[in-house]
């Protein structure tokens, strides 16, 4: 039998929720058990914190290059979160995919409704809870990095987004951090077997028959 060359187009796998639910620690152990995985860098007007790396972390700009780049159609989302905007440069994450690689984000719910609005079959979305509203606020606090008022604002603003968890393809409860690491990676994996991911087996499979 000739060989027939199966490819499959690489997903967007989306993963939201509110500050301290584990959305960022599921992302980078995802990133480091899958090579052909990468990480979604996104523009942002925030200010760079310590230790940070410019198009490592983020693309680091002002409000007038962000602007900018919303205008040239540059940007696959867009949002602007506790007062700073933030999004997601198309021409990294085409190119991924027409390569078969999958990209991984970390976005907030207005984020996803705009790749939804354009992606297609190419997106999977994760929304992740925590166990407890008073779990949240403990893991807020033991990041050690936020000002009361901070935690009070985020607090706040996590009670609106998880209101959003239903526009979701998938929900996993962070109780346990391994477990919903290994939870995402096995929505992950099933993603990637769908059948409509894969190129060329309707080929494939009409040659197997060809040789019963």
């Amino acid at each position: 039998m000739s060989h027939i060359s199966l490819s499959r187009r690489g997903l967007m796998f989306v993963l939201s929720s509110p500050s301290g639910a584990g959305k960022t620690t599921i992302t980078r152990a995802l990133l480091k058990d899958n090579t052909d995985l990468i990480n979604s860098i996104s523009a942002t007007t925030r200010p760079r914190r310590p230790g940070e790396i410019h198009a490592q972390d983020y693309y680091f700009v002002d409000v007038a290059d962000f602007n900018h780049m919303i205008e040239k159609g540059e940007l696959l989302e867009h949002a602007k979160v506790f007062g700073h905007y933030y999004g997601t440069p198309r021409g990294p994450v085409e190119d991924a995919l027409a390569q078969g690689k999958d990209v991984i984000f970390d976005i907030d719910w207005q984020g996803t409704q705009q790749l939804r609005e354009m992606a297609r079959d190419d997106l999977v979305t994760v929304f992740i809870l925590p166990p407890s509203s008073q779990e949240l606020e403990r893991r807020l606090r033991a990041r050690g990095r936020d000002t009361e008022d901070e935690i009070h604002r985020r607090m706040s603003k996590a009670a609106d987004e998880m209101t959003h968890y239903s526009e979701y393809d998938y929900v996993l409860i962070n109780t346990d951090i391994e477990k919903a690491i290994t939870q995402a990676q096995l929505i992950l994996n099933a993603e990637r077997l769908k059948r409509r991911r894969i190129g060329g087996l309707s080929d494939f499979v009409r040659a197997l028959k060809d040789r019963i």
